[in-house]
């Protein structure tokens, strides 16, 4: 599974191929916001650019899904390696730094130090999983095949 590697909160993460950054940070409760973003953020549309992260030295440039036209659109005077994780799919591994506006004291040597280690580089696919449908029909055909003993059949007019 591609792992994401959070700088400011020392974590890697793994989640599926394809998977919403933002909505893998929220659910492993990863700080993505900060006050403003807090007490009021758009839930993920990509309104209110509260969930950006920076990508740090992203390890192959298919890392994340492309740029969204709301991303050109909202991060037009911010860096390059800027990104609102409400429009970030996660493709590969990759490392990020939360909160990219707010100071870290030792953020040189948090960033040296995640990129020194190497990232697994994750699976390109959702792993496959039978269905609970096929589960439930193959479940169903035994137990009408085994109720019945074989060459007897019943009807509502036979007597018990």
């Amino acid at each position: 599974m591609p792992v994401i590697r959070f700088v400011r909160e020392g974590r890697d993460v793994e989640c599926y191929p394809g998977e919403n950054l933002r909505e893998v940070a929220l659910r492993e409760g990863i700080a993505l916001y900060g006050l403003k973003g807090q007490l009021g953020n758009c839930g993920g549309c990509g309104q209110c650019i509260t969930c950006f992260v920076d990508v740090v030295g992203e390890s192959s440039p298919g890392s994340l899904s492309g740029r969204t036209g709301v991303e050109d659109q909202k991060l037009r005077r911010r860096p390059q390696t800027w990104r609102l994780a409400c429009q970030a799919l996660v493709n590969q591994s990759v490392v990020v730094l939360t909160k990219p506006q707010t100071g870290l004291a030792d953020l040189d040597q948090k960033v040296n130090q995640a990129k020194a280690q190497p990232l697994p580089p994750g699976p390109t696919a959702w792993p496959v999983q039978e269905s609970e449908a096929d589960d439930d029909d193959a479940e169903a055909s035994d137990a009408a095949s085994n109720s019945q003993p074989s060459g007897q059949s019943t009807t509502s007019d036979e007597a018990p």
